[in-house]
């Protein structure tokens, strides 16, 4: 019996064992055309838990490593954002250059990579601008956000999706023999693992969790010899088998997830921040945002919708709102956690305190609103840029006021003829 915990023994270890991602991998498509040429570039991997990030990055340096004994015998290093420092790529890249000489790719897979600062993103710059490493960071954050551009030009970025549910069902179908082979005394139905991949939300290293935390329930019970009997049926009470029910496979669903960044229960909880400052319930609204910190959501992406309340929700009656937002950010960014737990905090008291006024969001959907239906209205002939003698000569510019002289200049004409009269504020 395999010890190992079921994603574990059940990683594909090439491709054709890869779920998911048929933008990626497939005839002609990216990821399988560089395996094929034996030519990979560094790449950001960005996507929810549990698409095949990880894995991916596994099967890459296997293809292009098969034999890694050759050489230092090592080729495949897996950092830590949160954990790992620049005193451990440094280690890798003198291992990396001895396996240069060997013509061996050393792949660097940097797990959250967001969770490197700038100063520790921009070590890994003349290695990867080298090809010393190839470097494969994988985030579940946007890397225009949260990744330097110099290191983003240097490498290609892929976006993986969540996994599907039918995705998920047939992998664990594919796969369990393997599963059944550790526990042999548990029967699984179509309608076991139809659950587990829809409790999964898209991740399939949640679904395989769940239907491990369900297996492991129901062996404790068989165990106490509690349970089984009216499961039995003639084979089964020969073989002493019994089966899973979906009510435990739910009730290993609801055990096994805390806080899920990509999950809905993450939309709710951000729901209930915003929605408890509009109320200018401030202890509600931190009692959320700790709930997001204790369960290992990003500051930042906190801080970012906080921002967007600042400007939606208060607006012009309280400008000094969207000012410390952004002082907040930045100090977040420069701290990080979990020191930086009390200026969120702090702010969050501000806006739930704070006057409350939404029309610059009424002013963003109006105009949305008119744009979307008037489409590419032309603008006022009077109002025209005229850097030209033809563009003057069609009637660029003509008659225009100049504001600083000409009082009467607020009554031109400013918007589309469609809109003349259209107020917004």
């Amino acid at each position: 019996m395999n010890s190992e915990p079921i994603p574990s023994y059940l990683r594909p270890e090439d491709l054709e064992g890869f779920v998911g991602q048929p933008h990626l991998v497939g005839t002609g498509k990216p990821i399988s055309i560089f395996l094929e040429n034996g030519k990979v570039p560094s790449m950001i991997f960005r996507g929810p838990p549990g698409c095949g990030k990880t894995t991916m990055a596994h099967i890459i340096s296997k293809k292009l490593n098969p034999d890694p004994v050759a050489g230092t015998g090592q080729c495949f290093f897996h950092l830590s954002g949160v954990t790992s420092k620049k005193d451990d790529l440094k280690e890798i890249i003198e291992i990396a250059k001895k396996n240069v000489a060997y013509g061996k790719s050393t792949i660097v897979f940097l797990d959250e990579i967001h969770r490197w600062n700038k100063a520790q993103q921009d070590t890994l710059l003349p290695y990867v601008e080298k090809g010393t490493i190839i470097l494969i960071g994988a985030t579940t954050e946007n890397p225009s956000f949260t990744i330097n551009n110099a290191l983003i030009s240097r490498c290609r970025v892929f976006v993986f999706e969540a996994l599907k549910e039918d995705e998920i069902a047939d992998f664990i179908k594919k796969n369990l023999e393997k599963i059944k082979k550790n526990h042999p005394k548990i029967r699984i139905s179509d309608e076991n693992i139809l659950l587990a991949s829809k409790l999964g939300n898209g991740d399939l290293r949640n679904s395989l969790n769940v239907l491990e935390s369900a297996i492991m329930m129901k062996g404790a019970e068989v165990q106490r010899g509690k349970g089984a009997k009216d499961k039995y049926d003639e084979k089964d009470e020969q073989d002493k088998c019994v089966s899973l029910t979906d009510q435990d496979i739910l009730s290993a669903g609801q055990k096994s997830v805390y806080y899920d960044r990509d999950s809905e229960e993450h939309y709710n909880i951000i729901s209930a921040v915003h929605k408890s400052l509009r109320d200018g319930d401030g202890d509600a609204a931190c009692y959320w945002i700790q709930r997001m910190l204790m369960g290992g959501e990003d500051p930042l992406y906190i801080c970012r919708r906080l921002m967007r309340f600042a400007s939606e929700d208060i607006g012009p009656a309280d400008n000094n709102a969207l000012l410390l937002s952004t002082t907040v950010y930045d100090a977040v960014q420069k701290i990080g956690m979990p020191e930086c737990d009390v200026f969120i905090f702090q702010l969050a008291i501000y806006l739930a305190k704070a006057k409350k006024n939404n029309l610059t969001y009424r002013v963003a959907i109006a105009t949305r609103q008119d744009v979307e239906k008037y489409g590419n209205l032309p603008v006022p002939m009077v109002i025209r840029n005229a850097p030209t003698k033809l563009m003057g000569e069609l009637g660029y510019g003509k008659d225009y006021k100049y504001a600083h002289n000409d009082p009467s200049a607020k009554d031109q004409q400013h918007m589309p003829d469609q809109l003349k009269n259209r107020k917004y504020l």
